[in-house]
């Protein structure tokens, strides 16, 4: 019954996400045009769905929305990251529980050195299913917008720290 609620609770935030508007503030991206359903052709169930970035040149603070299933501690987005299009790790904010109760959620990570021109892609990964598809792209210069990553895309920084120790709850 709980998973059949956040699944119903998911794909009505992802509706509703893909009503609302964009805007072209270069440090505030809200989802745009989303129709897309994370659970969908048995996708991972994990998606970013806003990004919103503030700071300076080499040390932004990104706040990320993400849409998840969490089941508990067996399924829970895990992480969130900020990735180089070459696939390389910049930066990640590990999630130490599961927010079952409080979907979508946000949350923030400081220090991120990347230029104001930098492209990057945002992405968030499930425990244990692996990287979402529906990630966000962009730089700060230009804003961040929707894209699509294939879920093998620099699938390697699963193994990189750091990583998740344990899940609280």
């Amino acid at each position: 019954m709980r998973s059949l609620l956040s699944s119903l609770l998911l794909a009505s935030i992802l509706w509703l996400s893909c009503c609302a508007s964009n805007t072209n503030d270069a440090t505030t991206v809200v989802n745009a045009d989303s129709n897309s359903d994370p659970q969908a052709n048995g996708q991972i169930n994990v998606a970013v769905t806003a990004v919103s970035v503030s700071g300076t040149e080499g040390n932004y603070t990104f706040s990320v929305t993400i849409a998840s299933t969490d089941t508990g501690c067996d399924q829970y987005a895990d992480w969130w990251e900020v990735i180089s299009p070459g696939g390389e790790l910049i930066f990640r904010r590990v999630l130490g529980h599961s927010h079952v109760d409080e979907q979508p959620f946000t949350r923030s990570g400081s220090g991120i050195s990347i230029t104001e021109t930098q492209q990057v892609f945002i992405r968030a990964h499930m425990n244990p299913s692996g990287y979402g598809v529906q990630s966000f792209e962009g730089s700060v210069s230009e804003g961040f917008f929707e894209t699509t990553l294939d879920a093998d895309f620099s699938i390697e920084l699963e193994e990189v720290e750091p990583l998740p120790e344990n899940c609280a709850f």
